[in-house]
């Protein structure tokens, strides 16, 4: 038989479509068709294969774009609508990147020139790798100090030491600041390598949810303290006070002493220019705040004041005439590629992988605000690859760790960015300058990039006012804040940050914790019928009770101490229950009946007398102690209920609510309580308000709830009630509540 497909289609039966379409006289029998191509196999598997072909190349084309996100957004760029806003963009973008990249290298303790090269090389790579479009990549001031926190711990000045005599004899110490400054270059280049090999592992397997583990309290009281530390290494340079180069714990305590120790040796015309500088920066910085709305560009403020005070300089000649620090030398155009130093990775290991980890952090924080804004997503795994590659690729041109900093990204943002074609604008203005404009900036105090670097630490600074709104929100998130800054001042960046990781981890598991009198249990799978027993025996295994014979004991106990009231051998006082003196209690004799069966069902009538059990009874039944008083189900993990498992856990909450044990639910999905309403599982006794977001929140109810409990005496008033009217209580056990519904009534509701 001969299949359509093999006929060439319909209405031809023994020819090819091609001689069809041609017109030919005289159809070629298929016989003759597969003695001329005795190789051709049947057209329904090469139309498979071609089709498998196609896929393959769509599904290999859509893996390259998801690693080459430029292939993605390139392609749709409008050029008419968006070229010009990002040229525009780009250029005040470049001038400010330029400006902080010689500021930022200070932190850094190099030669301010390497500062443009970091502001030039990490763009280049992230313009093809990167996900986010506005993001300003380049140094950041926290990072900064973080790479130059390592290289001054392995770089110091007292490795370059110099011993040169003079004509009066006497020895005088001098540095080799030539040697110190390329060993340095060194140090932060490789740091910057190794940053980008772990960003890569991070970012290969996967590992962008690790920022989740950085809390918003604890970034903020890190990116605080660390504001601090950048404030008092600028601090000297704005004053022109030489200290030693203090690194680990306390260094930062010891910096400022040794900074107060020699405040005489100040240079006035550093520190006039200094102060300017950040009065000035500041100010214009408020004004770009308040007025963004109606100036379209903000005032680029730091570039003014660097060509003014430059200018100064210049004419002034402030070096010579004042001893005024300057930047003196910046290398003009690009250096060869330097191979990192393999053998320093393990000294710097640690604080690597601590400045990856920030930096990513930092750059993914700040990208999601803007893919928020303008409705985008970013792929957190592939940011770790992007900037990995950017930082393997930055540390072999002597640069040191990018990221990207916020006023800066404001800046790109702001001036009407649209994609990373304006951050490749602005490495070309930064280019230019690495190129032409190096010599121009020479005479350029210090000071006035220290000032610039402290203008821009007001954002991180004006943190501190969360801390108040945080103390009223959460007291342990506030902790956390105050945990993790005071740790990063006093231990140093590095070890502050692990502190206050490992403390917020700490913050965690004692807030899931189980306060006094409070049972937690945990659900890690769906509950249906063929696992709800066991759900009842792990609750009465975590309880350390069983709910129903706690109940049924309560209930014998009461009938006794009914009868001793009725004969008045018991009565009740403020103080609960007691016999009268001088005779005998018959109630406390051996509780020699037979244990009830356990009953799993609700009784048809609620108790009407209250007693502390949890205190010694005036009968002598042996009454199971209930420590707790509430019970939390964490139903985190389950993903599903059946008929079966709701009228099961409407039981168990109905059995633990009469023995005064409240019953909360946390963690649920929104489809749970769904599908506690189609079977009716609420009424007037369990409600919505016993369901919350978290555990947490359960428990700060369940201790609210104990604080603000209205206190009065029960015992008192129901059982003078009693002994008033004489009247006999009926307590009844039944075998089955009369709300519990059969499984297939229970299906007609759900349905």
């Amino acid at each position: 038989a001969v299949t359509r497909e093999e006929r060439g289609g319909p209405g031809l039966p023994a020819t090819t479509r091609d001689d069809a379409s041609r017109g030919g006289s005289a159809p070629v029998p298929r016989r003759r068709l597969l003695q001329q191509r005795p190789h051709a196999g049947p057209p329904r598997r090469r139309w498979a294969a071609q089709r498998t072909g196609d896929c393959s190349r769509k599904k290999a084309f859509q893996i390259t774009k998801s690693f080459i996100p430029i292939l993605e957004w390139l392609p749709n760029y409008r050029v008419k609508e968006w070229l010009i806003s990002d040229i525009i963009s780009g250029i005040s973008t470049g001038l400010v990147a330029t400006l902080q990249g010689l500021a930022y290298a200070l932190l850094v303790a190099v030669p301010v020139g390497y500062g443009l090269y970091s502001a030039f090389f990490p763009i280049l790579t992230y313009f093809f790798l990167g996900t986010s479009r506005h993001i300003s990549v380049g140094p950041f001031p926290v990072v900064s100090l973080m790479v130059g926190s390592v290289v001054l711990s392995m770089a110091p000045d007292e490795n370059f030491l110099l011993v040169s005599s003079n004509t009066t004899g006497l020895n005088k110490t001098l540095i080799d600041t030539e040697s110190r400054d390329a060993q340095r270059v060194l140090i932060a280049s490789t740091v910057t390598f190794l940053v980008g090999i772990i960003q890569l592992v991070l970012g290969a397997l996967q590992i962008g949810f690790i920022v989740r583990y950085l809390a918003d309290p604890l970034v903020g009281g890190f990116t605080t303290a660390a504001a601090f530390q950048v404030f008092v290494s600028q601090l000297k340079i704005v004053l022109n006070v030489s200290t030693k180069n203090y690194n680990g714990i306390l260094s930062i305590i010891y910096t400022l002493i040794e900074i107060f120790e020699r405040i005489g040796t100040t240079n006035i015309a550093d520190l006039v220019a200094g102060l300017l500088t950040i009065v000035v920066c500041m100010a214009v910085k408020e004004i770009n705040d308040r007025f963004k709305h109606k100036i379209p560009i903000p005032i680029p403020i730091e570039v003014i004041v660097t060509i003014v005070a430059t200018g100064i300089s210049y004419g002034a000649d402030l070096e010579k005439k004042y001893n005024a620090g300057i930047v003196k030398n910046i290398p003009r155009g690009f250096l060869p590629p330097v191979p990192p130093v393999v053998s320093m990775f393990s000294q710097m290991a640690a604080a690597a992988f601590s400045i990856a980890v920030v930096a990513y952090a930092i750059a993914v924080s700040v990208g999601k605000v803007y893919a928020t804004k303008y409705d985008y997503a970013i792929d957190g795994n592939q940011e770790f690859i992007a900037f990995g590659i950017s930082n393997v690729f930055s540390g072999a041109f002597s640069c040191f760790v990018a990221t990207t900093a916020l006023s800066r990204t404001a800046v790109q943002e702001s001036t009407g960015g649209k994609t990373q074609v304006a951050g490749l604008i602005s490495a070309g203005i930064v280019m230019i300058a690495i190129v032409a404009l190096g010599k121009l900036l020479e005479p350029l105090q210090k000071s006035v990039l220290a000032a610039v670097v402290i203008a821009n630490l007001k954002g991180m600074f004006m943190q501190v006012c969360d801390v108040p709104r945080l103390w009223r929100q959460n007291k342990v998130d506030a902790m956390i804040w105050v945990f993790t800054c005071v740790a990063s001042i006093i231990l140093g960046l590095d070890l502050g940050l692990l502190a206050g990781l490992v403390f917020g981890l700490l913050t965690v598991v004692v807030r899931v914790v189980e306060p006094q009198g409070v049972k937690i249990l945990q659900f890690s799978s769906p509950i249906f019928y063929a696992n709800i027993d066991g759900l009842k025996s792990s609750l009465k295994s975590t309880v350390g009770f069983d709910a129903v014979r706690v109940y049924n004991k309560r209930l014998k106990a009461l009938r006794k101490i009914q009868k001793l009231i009725k004969k008045g051998k018991l009565k009740a006082t403020k103080n609960g229950i007691i016999s009268d003196s001088g005779v005998a209690n018959e109630a406390f004799e051996p509780d020699e009946d037979p244990e009830e069966s356990e009953d799993l069902e609700i009784p048809t009538r609620e108790i009407e007398i209250q007693v502390d059990w949890n205190s010694e009874l005036p009968v002598k039944v042996n009454v199971p102690k209930v420590p707790i008083h509430s019970l939390i189900f964490d139903f985190g993990a389950v993903s599903f209920l059946d008929v079966v498992a709701v009228r099961s856990i409407r039981t168990i909450v109905k059995e633990f609510e009469r023995i005064d044990v409240r019953v909360y639910f946390a963690s649920h999905q929104d489809s749970i309580v769904t599908k506690l309403e189609q079977c009716a599982f609420f009424d007037d006794n369990i409600r919505k308000d016993i369901f919350f977001l978290t555990v947490h929140d359960a428990v700060l109810h369940i201790k609210s709830q104990i604080m603000y409990k209205d206190i009065q005496d029960p015992i008192f008033e129901k059982i003078s009630l009693m002994q008033e009217s004489k009247e006999p209580i009926e307590f009844t056990e039944t075998s089955r509540p009369e709300d519990e519904l059969d499984v297939q009534e229970e299906v007609c509701q759900c349905i």
